[in-house]
């Protein structure tokens, strides 16, 4: 009996353990590399954990096989990094969770593509690990490309054109900041100073503090900080010792601070060290499985550490691993590995890299890893082509004290918004630059107010302003012999809008020019250019310019000769238009006038052939105010008044007009404007200089042997009398001062380019855009109007304009000839409704045994025949039918009479 109790026990125990063998060689291994000494790795480790056990609580996921997860300790080294990623690609392991760092990323990543393992990291967010060299790497966490367009937004949406960043020089940081680059430059922003840091903890607060020195001197006061948590909190610390937390600076952080101020907000040494500071968080949904999953936090992390997104995402990365190896097991797939061929010779020697194992389900793996669609504590997870997480979003926060407050959010739909994404998600978004939003700031210093964004270097060097030495036209700009002081209109101008700033601008000017002739501004190597520089596409593609603070544009300057006498020089007053128009109207109120006298007045009577003369005569004798016919009818009156008042306008127009042709203005330009100039061969003066000499050549293909340079105003006037050119091509400002002193020359034709005149600027300087808003105040306040009066009140000599100017148009008179037109149309509707009246009263319809067509036609005739009818003969009609009638009735009462005394009783 003894000995069969033994054999018993002896078979129940093999079973245990061939089931507990047979259980162990059925778990599905993961691992996951990562420095669980950091904020990130300690969340991390407590999440995945979770997730495995809710994993293998949960039978419907992998059965009866367990989910196993090995974690290796990189302890901030990237060589055990390596070492651990080496250990699970020998010991069957399906994927792999990490590494932390993107730096590890990029060598492990070839040893995943080699040996067919998946491997997930939600911390290694260099952009270019989404790239097809690297399959078998997978970010389940949104990447840096869309942190950096996230912070490209912002500072776009703040108006600021330059910043400067602080980061570690580790590829962790490199390509992140590549992108940012690119980012703001699609917004026309750039960065200006990078400030570079040793990678990992190896920045020392030495080097911080002379990297931070750097940037005090910058101009740029718009910081980015992209660094591990420990080297980004001693840059807010040397920040805050060199005053650079102070109110005019903007300090924005990536995504590593809001893990600190959510998981280890003890660690800030000083909370003044990040006041004002703007970060990024990763944005998750809120979810009643999110919410669980806080409160049961506590105790899984002992209260050792608080949970942060990343958190959320380590717990979501093995939810997406076990979802992938059910489908694989769902459709029959088989977990295998086997030695790879490329490893036989290297089973030798201490490494024994011949134990590398191939997973031979390693490509389903990942494209089962690639179509998750699952909704995780995050959110939904999905990936795209790009093998990044869809709908990338971000919390915005504004750190005050040791908390932060919500400012808005980012997501690759929407762009910035104070409305959460996901409820953006539900409906159509156009997303506009009126549509990017972000709630009030509290920035460093506790101010509300947004800072301007960049100041003056503190180098001690001014800005340096170029202003051109003239030779001529010194109304402009010009420095005064006795005093060396800088003035004219220009300067005026400048001085003016900066007084507007509001902060000091340290400058000086600077003359160039040999003082003989005008300087060409392509000389300019100045900070910045003050003077007479027109607003030109070639100038825009160099420097930046200022809101135009005077017109311009080219014009044509062209003698003035006596206008020889014409047989028709009594037609020039009046266009063709005007003519034919006027000519029209004589006949129309002719007709008119016959048409409401032609029944009651015996003037307007008579043959067709005479009728037809005196509407002729009639018409064209009120030019001269000498019809001799009367008009006998209230409406004719009125009409006729009408156009006697018109008919006074127009010769009065005339007279003047013609007086002013003949007698006082008898001088036409030989040139008619630039088009003439350009069929022409004539000489082509212009100011040295300008940029008229290039227009001309360039645009207007003119060519150089016609070009003639000139440097004054006496210089232009003598080119011109003494035939050496044509006509002068200048800008109007210049003109205008010309013709106020040169009274025998004159502008032909328009001007034939549009511009103005700015300040110059370097590409991108902030400067620009405020003396922009000062020139445009100075504008509304009419000092713009009081400077120009001050310094070019020229006066109206040789300001004509072209010789068509003195005709005189028809849209001049349109309106008498629309008053005239009307009274005569409501004079002949009130006649005509007159004769119908007539005609039905005396006239009434009878039946006739004839047709209606002929009937009608009857009618007509007899119609026609009234109205040629003199208004006598209706009088005699109606004295003979009153005659009639009465007749008629007198006989019929006498009949009456009779019957009554025939039948009275």
């Amino acid at each position: 009996m003894n000995l069969l109790w033994v054999m018993v026990y002896l078979c129940y125990m093999f079973i245990v353990g061939f089931s507990k063998e047979i259980s162990k060689r059925d778990d599905v291994h993961i691992g996951a590399v990562f420095s669980f000494g950091t904020i990130t790795g300690k969340v991390a480790k407590i999440a995945m954990d979770a997730a495995v056990a809710d994993v293998n609580s949960d039978p419907s996921i992998l059965g009866h096989r367990k989910l196993v997860l090995s974690t290796h300790d990189s302890n901030y080294s990237g060589f055990l990094s390596i070492i651990g990623g080496l250990q699970y690609m020998e010991t069957n392991t399906v994927a792999i969770i990490g590494p932390q760092t993107s730096g590890m990323a990029h060598v492990l990543s070839h040893l995943a593509n080699e040996l067919h393992t998946p491997m997930l990291s939600f911390t290694a967010l260099d952009p270019s690990l989404s790239s097809l060299q690297y399959p078998y790497f997978i970010q389940t966490a949104p990447n840096d490309l869309f942190q950096m367009t996230a912070i490209a937004d912002m500072v776009s949406y703040f108006s600021y054109a330059e910043v400067i960043v602080v980061y570690t020089d580790d590829e962790q940081s490199r390509g992140s900041i590549i992108a940012l680059s690119e980012k703001l430059a699609e917004r026309r922003c750039k960065i200006s100073y990078k400030a570079v840091l040793s990678p990992e903890a190896l920045a020392t607060n030495e080097e911080i503090m002379n990297e931070l020195v750097k940037v005090t001197l910058m101009e740029s006061r718009v910081i980015i900080v992209h660094a591990y948590a420990v080297i980004g909190l001693k840059v807010f610390d040397m920040a805050r010792k060199l005053r650079m937390m102070d109110k005019g600076y903007v300090w924005i952080a990536t995504a590593w601070l809001s893990t600190v101020l959510d998981s280890d907000v003890d660690s800030l040494m000083d909370a003044k060290s990040i006041q004002g500071v703007i970060t990024l968080r990763p944005h998750t949904s809120n979810s009643e499985r999110k919410r669980a999953f806080f409160s049961r936090w506590e105790k899984l992390s002992n209260g050792s550490i608080k949970l942060n997104p990343y958190g959320l995402y380590a717990y979501d990365t093995v939810w997406i691993i076990a979802n992938a190896v059910k489908v694989l097991l769902d459709h029959g797939g088989i977990i295998s590995f086997s030695n790879n061929s490329n490893l036989n010779g290297l089973a030798k020697g201490v490494l024994n890299l011949g134990a590398l194992r191939t997973f031979d389900a390693g490509k389903e793996m990942l494209s089962n890893i690639l179509r998750t669609n699952m909704t995780g504590l995050t959110g939904k997870i999905a990936f795209d082509l790009d093998k990044s997480i869809i709908r990338p979003s971000y919390d915005i926060l504004n750190v005050i004290g040791r908390g932060d407050k919500q400012i808005g959010y980012w997501s690759n739909y929407s762009g910035l918004s104070v409305v959460p994404p996901e409820i953006l998600y539900r409906k159509a978004f156009i997303r506009s630059s009126s549509n990017q939003k972000l709630s009030g700031v509290v920035w460093p210093g506790e101010t509300t107010v947004r800072p301007r964004g960049w100041v003056f270097p503190h180098n001690g060097r001014k800005l340096r302003i170029g202003i051109p030495d003239r030779f001529s036209y010194k109304e402009f700009v010009s420095r005064d012999e006795d005093t060396n002081e800088i003035h004219g209109y220009c300067v005026d101008v400048f001085l003016a809008a900066v007084n507007l700033l509001s902060y000091a601008v340290p400058y000086e000017f600077i003359l160039f020019g040999d003082k003989k002739k005008n300087p060409s501004y392509m000389e300019l190597v100045f900070d910045a250019a003050v003077g007479d520089i027109a607003i030109v596409t070639n100038r825009t593609k160099i420097v930046d310019f200022t809101q135009p603070y005077i017109e311009s544009g080219l014009v044509v300057v062209a003698p003035v000769r006596k206008l020889n006498s014409s047989p028709l020089a009594f037609m020039r007053p009046f266009t063709l238009s005007m003519w034919a128009v006027t000519g029209a109207f004589f006949l129309i109120v002719g007709v008119v006038i016959w048409i409401l006298e032609h029944r009651i007045n015996d003037e307007f009577r008579g043959p067709p052939k005479k009728q037809f003369l005196t509407i002729l005569w009639f018409g064209f004798s009120t030019l001269f105010f000498a019809h001799r016919e009367n008009t006998m009818s209230t409406l004719g009156r009125i009409v006729l008044i009408i156009w006697m008042f018109v008919v006074l306008i127009i010769t009065s127009s005339y007279t003047a007009s013609l007086t002013s042709i003949l007698t006082v203005q008898q001088l036409a330009p030989s040139i008619r404007g630039i088009d003439s100039l350009i069929t022409s061969n004539d000489h082509i003066g212009f100011q040295v200089g300008s940029f008229a000499e290039s227009y001309l050549r360039e645009e207007l293909n003119i060519a150089k042997s016609r070009l003639i340079p000139l440097g004054s105003p006496q210089e232009y006037a003598d080119a011109i009398n003494r035939g050496r050119v044509a006509a002068v091509v200048d800008e109007r400002p210049y003109v205008d001062l010309f013709l106020s002193k040169y009274c025998m020359f004159q502008v032909v034709g328009r001007e034939f380019t549009r511009s103005g005149w700015g300040f110059a600027f370097p590409r991108d300087s902030p400067l620009a855009v405020d003396m922009s808003t000062a020139i445009l105040t100075l504008s509304e306040n009419g000092e713009l109007q009081k400077i120009h009066d001050k310094w070019l009140n020229t006066r109206a000599c040789g300001q004509s304009t072209s010789v068509d100017s003195d005709q005189l148009q028809l849209k001049s008179f349109w309106g008498l000839f629309l008053l005239c037109g009307i009274v005569c149309f409501l004079a002949l509707l009130l006649y005509f409704g007159s004769i119908v009246h007539k005609f039905m009263r005396y006239f009434p319809e009878q039946s006739e045994p004839s047709s209606g067509g002929s009937s009608r036609s009857m009618r007509l005739q007899r119609f026609l025949s009234f109205v040629d009818e003199k208004e006598e003969k209706l009088e005699n009609y109606k004295l003979k039918r009153k005659q009639t009638e009465i007749l008629s009735r007198g006989e019929d009462g006498s009949r009456r009479n009779e019957a009554e005394g025939s039948f009275s009783w």
